[in-house]
């Protein structure tokens, strides 16, 4: 019913950007928030960053000041400029979004395929 492709990643060096995009399409009626999460091997699948419909947004610890999180309603769009990357955020990068369909009553949390980011030091 709803997709998220997510696209952007790659390898960076230590100290480089990258800007990821998730798209969301199918049978939309309203996105709510919508969120990118990482996932490290090994490690468990964590918040990075979340932004309401109006704009309002929060970050992990780990990535405030280096990485914005920002959205396109006309576009069901949203994305992530990360900035002064470090080894650390390597990870598969997943894009979240709380969905409700035309055909639903209530909203469903769906998630992206994921995509790989790798920084080099």
């Amino acid at each position: 019913q709803v997709q998220l492709v997510e696209s952007g990643g790659g390898l960076v060096q230590a100290g480089g950007s990258l800007r990821l995009s998730c798209a969301a399409s199918g049978s939309i009626r309203s996105i709510y928030d919508m969120g990118w999460y990482r996932q490290a091997p090994g490690k468990q699948r964590e918040l990075v960053a979340r932004i309401t419909t109006g704009g309002s947004t929060n970050y992990a610890d780990s990535v405030k000041g280096r990485f914005t999180i920002s959205r396109d309603n006309a576009k069901n769009t949203a994305y992530l400029q990360m900035n002064s990357l470090k080894p650390e955020d390597t990870a598969l990068y997943y894009c979240n979004a709380n969905v409700r369909t035309s055909n639903t009553l209530w909203a469903v949390d769906y998630w992206g395929q994921g995509t790989q980011v790798s920084v080099s030091s």
